[in-house]
């Protein structure tokens, strides 16, 4: 099947399917394989739903709907066990930020905190190889021309700063008191934008792609719930036989708008002593991470620092590795390192207790996890960044994106604000709604 027939078979089967993922290997790079994989949930097929809220695990099948218990990541345990070894089955979907009780996070009052769907003989679909410096030419602009598609512009008009607007000059002055008292040494400040519109989210998640190709693409509709994701980040990948790796990013910048000023805002990133020091915390973090559910001097680091090349950004992105020790379950070492650090800052509990005071609406979907866990023991989750969230409301939709960047003692409110809206232009474009205000009650 190519990837037009996935194409074809997504837009024929969305309408009579509300449960169903398109897990997208379209804009997938060397090391996150290129495949697409499909799945339409019949009635007598398992999914589960979490709402933080009540602490309710709730499994459907069949019409019919049970509470089964009170932590996602221990009753999806209980139910890959049910199936364990098992090649064929497959659970996919999302973790959201708020899955873990233990940490502050406020659950998400309008979606499931986390939806998790039963598969067997999904739909494989192998893309062609192309190799990833030929992906990064594909984006990099080969004359005078802007780094972003032409329909799209900044929220000013133009790549010039945007104007920072006061609740996010305050929300930065909040967090750089909690950072110059020692309370943290980075947050991952974010904030949220909504918008309706009549637009489906499978069509508004095929502009998406198209727009914006990337190794964990995707996307997933629970009963009234979509997904949409462009995510270029790693949250976790293992092996099934104990290997478990990360690749956080940390340090974004655009692309330029010639290939000399591409190449040198690539190089630019890899040497900023900001970005750099963002990096260096999250890597430190997510070692620390995978220490608690590691065997002794396994953790390493065997990239750190590289830069990636996405339509429109660069990226800074390291690569941590370990092996579980023989006693940790594959949810149970997800859970670990859940939320991811990237989508934190460091220390990870302490900062998420920051970002619960000065954040104003709860994070949802957004800066969780999304992706498949095998009854094996394998499993491979991208974060939840550069994604739109949509929930039916009447006779359309809503649709959310979160957006944001670390913050350290060495940022600057206007640099910081830019780079949020350099990261949602893409997700923009998706709804037809470029260079809108994200502070008017639209994008």
């Amino acid at each position: 099947m190519s990837d037009a027939e996935a194409v074809r078979l997504a837009v024929e089967r969305a309408p009579d399917c509300d449960r169903m993922f398109w897990l997208d290997g379209g804009g997938a790079r060397r090391w996150s394989g290129r495949r697409s994989i499909l799945g339409f949930l019949d009635e007598d097929d398992v999914s589960l739903t979490f709402d933080a809220s009540r602490g309710e695990v709730v499994r459907h099948r069949s019409g019919s709907a049970r509470v089964i218990g009170s932590d996602v990541f221990a009753s999806l345990e209980d139910e890959i066990g049910a199936d364990a070894g098992d090649r064929t089955v497959s659970w996919v979907g999302y973790f959201g930020y708020a899955c873990r009780s233990d940490l502050a996070a406020r659950p998400d009052p309008d979606v499931p905190d986390a939806v998790w769907m039963r598969v067997r003989d999904p739909v494989v679909v192998d893309h062609p190889e192309v190799s990833d410096a030929a992906r990064e030419r594909d984006g990099r602009p080969e004359g005078p021309v802007r780094p972003v598609p032409p329909r799209l512009s900044a929220p000013s008009g133009d790549l010039d700063p945007p104007a920072v607007p006061a609740d996010y000059a305050a929300d930065f002055a909040a967090v750089q008191a909690e950072l110059r008292r020692g309370n943290s040494y980075e947050v991952n400040l974010t904030y949220r934008e909504a918008v309706e519109s009549d637009v489906d989210p499978l069509a508004a998640y095929l502009r998406l792609r198209a727009l914006s190709p990337a190794p964990y693409a995707g996307f997933l509709r629970h009963r009234g719930v979509a997904l949409l994701s462009s995510s270029p980040e790693r949250f976790a990948t293992l092996d099934g036989t104990g290997g478990v790796e990360t690749k956080p990013i940390k340090g974004t910048t655009l692309r330029g708008t010639t290939p000399e000023q591409d190449e040198h805002e690539r190089i630019r990133l890899s040497h900023d002593p900001r970005y750099r020091a963002e990096n260096l915390m999250i890597v430190d973090l997510l070692r620390n991470d995978l220490a608690t559910v590691c065997a002794p001097g396994t953790v390493e680091v065997p990239d750190l620092m590289q830069v990636e090349s996405y339509p429109g950004l660069h990226q800074l992105v390291s690569t941590v590795r370990g092996r579980l020790r023989e006693e940790v379950s594959t949810p149970a070492a997800l859970r670990a390192l859940f939320p991811a650090g990237s989508m934190t800052g460091a220390p990870k509990r302490r900062t998420m207790e920051i970002i619960d005071r000065v954040e104003t609406t709860p994070r949802g979907v957004y800066a969780g996890a999304f992706g498949w866990i095998g009854a094996d023991g394998r499993a491979d989750l991208g974060v939840v960044i550069r994604s739109l969230v949509a929930r039916s409301a009447g006779g359309g939709w809503t649709y959310t994106l979160g957006t944001g960047g670390g913050i350290t003692v060495r940022s600057d409110v206007e640099s910081e604000y830019a780079e949020t809206r350099w990261k949602a232009l893409r997700l923009h474009a998706a709804l037809d709604l470029p260079g809108t205000s994200p502070h008017s009650g639209q994008f």
